[in-house]
């Protein structure tokens, strides 16, 4: 019996990056400007988005609630496809908790279907990361089981390291005071943050100046990658591309094992508590 991949618009792909894939996606509602969107997906779209941010815009980002799943996990059910969902986070949103309560519900109208939902405990291009690896093991041949088995197992060597420009977004959101904020800016402290365990964000460290950040990051990867599936990884960026190659160069040159480095943005669902000039690195490791 085939299945259908399935995930939500926290993984940051890109149009072209969803139906090169053959998956299928749950869109986050953004809520800027004073109008609700589906996540945007286009660096076009992301650009001008971060630049709103940029002149005081204040975006607030809405789940996908059980409905918006069962409407995007329904056609596939109906064409006879089990479904493998992989939701964003449960430590940052409800989404998959919408997801588990959609998937329920369909099974009672769908019980000679399959419906797995999986927490990735993931986020932006980590979760994208997850995802990718997904489908390549689906493209191999793994039934949906044994795919399902292999996300529970390797979400937990999903690591996500984080790096912010500007506190004051932060401050905003409540991770850091507003005192950190002020004397973070005075010393150029950039924060380093991963998303722990239980899928939140954490802040573990601190670095003076940008480059000594991206070099923590880059670090991070050649201590915790080697050994893993790491051929490709993925790095992202809020509105901050020339920073993105710059740590997908520094991370190749520290870690042989990485041939190809997917850059891509920070989508509006975590760019709108993150702000401009967010980096993040994503690779599989030891620990998360």
């Amino acid at each position: 019996m085939s299945y259908q991949i399935i995930t939500d618009s926290c993984c940051d792909f890109t149009k072209a990056d969803y139906a090169a894939l053959d998956i299928t996606v749950a869109p986050l509602t953004l809520l800027y400007k004073s109008e609700s969107f589906d996540s945007f997906t286009e660096d076009a779209e992301l650009h001008a988005f971060y630049d709103g941010i940029r002149t005081g815009e204040m975006p607030s980002t809405s789940a996908v609630n059980p409905d918006g799943w069962s409407r995007i996990m329904e056609p596939a059910l109906q064409a006879g496809k089990d479904v493998l969902c992989l939701a964003f986070s449960s430590g940052l949103s409800t989404t998959y908790q919408s997801a588990v309560i959609a998937a329920e519900e369909l099974r009672e109208r769908y019980p000679d279907r399959k419906i797995i939902v999986i927490d990735t405990l993931c986020a932006a291009l980590g979760q994208g990361l997850l995802v990718m690896h997904a489908c390549k093991r689906r493209d191999q041949g793994r039934s949906l089981e044994e795919l399902a088995a292999w996300c529970e197992e390797n979400k937990h060597h999903l690591a996500h390291w984080v790096t912010v420009d500007d506190l004051s977004h932060l401050k905003r959101g409540g991770r850091v005071s507003a005192t950190t904020a002020i004397v973070g800016g005075l010393l150029n402290i950039k924060p380093i943050i991963h998303l722990d365990e239980s899928g939140k964000l954490d802040t573990v460290a601190k670095a003076r100046g940008r480059k000594a950040a991206m070099e923590y990051l880059a670090n991070k990867v050649a201590e915790g990658g080697a050994g893993y599936d790491n051929e490709t990884i993925t790095v992202a960026h809020g509105d901050c591309p020339e920073d993105a190659k710059a740590l997908a160069a520094m991370i190749q040159a520290k870690c042989p094992f990485v041939k190809n480095v997917h850059i891509g943005y920070v989508g509006g669902v975590i760019g709108a508590h993150t702000g401009p000039g967010v980096l993040v690195a994503f690779f599989l490791g030891k620990e998360k």
